[in-house]
């Protein structure tokens, strides 16, 4: 029933998508059915969270965007969205017993890993996008290479995804 409902929402995406964004939907979708999958190949929690901390960085820059383009705006609104987001991904794998589980502790003292990962997974992220823009406006507003916008904040996440594979074997 499950697996019925989940392609059923998967397709529908596909229907209702004006067009492709900066962070498009699709792409979104991909990345969080990539996380799930990975989850169940037995990918590490750790490795993970830097995935879902990244998913949930671009969803608010993309939702912020998105606000802005359309006029809605007042002040608060990144920190409004990004507690938003942050609540709405944290808040059910915490009262699930995903986060918080006693046997899924970083290095033994007690932080969890997949909480772990998300904060560096998070920050890994907004620096490269910070990066990207930074080095954009230096270039007068054009990119040093193709998909570099793209790159530079996935970049980050894949070298702690490198770092903390080796770190946790």
């Amino acid at each position: 029933m499950i697996k019925k409902l989940t392609t059923i929402l998967f397709v529908s995406l596909f229907v209702f998508v004006d067009k492709a964004l900066a962070v498009c939907p699709v792409c979104t979708v991909a990345v969080a059915s990539g996380v799930g999958a990975s989850r169940s190949m037995g990918v590490d929690d750790l490795i993970i969270g830097l995935w879902v901390g990244a998913l949930i960085v671009s969803m608010i820059m993309w939702t912020v965007d998105w606000l802005n383009k359309k006029n809605i705006k007042f002040k608060g609104l990144g920190m409004l969205t990004t507690i938003g987001y942050f609540a709405l991904v944290v808040l059910p794998l915490y009262t699930m017993d995903i986060i918080g589980h006693p046997l899924n502790s970083f290095c033994g003292c007690g932080i969890d890993k997949l909480l772990v990962g998300i904060i560096g997974g998070s920050i890994a992220f907004w620096f490269g996008a910070v990066w990207y823009e930074y080095l954009k406006e230096r270039n007068n507003n054009k990119a040093y290479f193709p998909f570099q916008k793209v790159v530079m904040p996935v970049l980050p996440v894949i070298i702690l995804s490198i770092m903390f594979y080796f770190l946790i074997k």
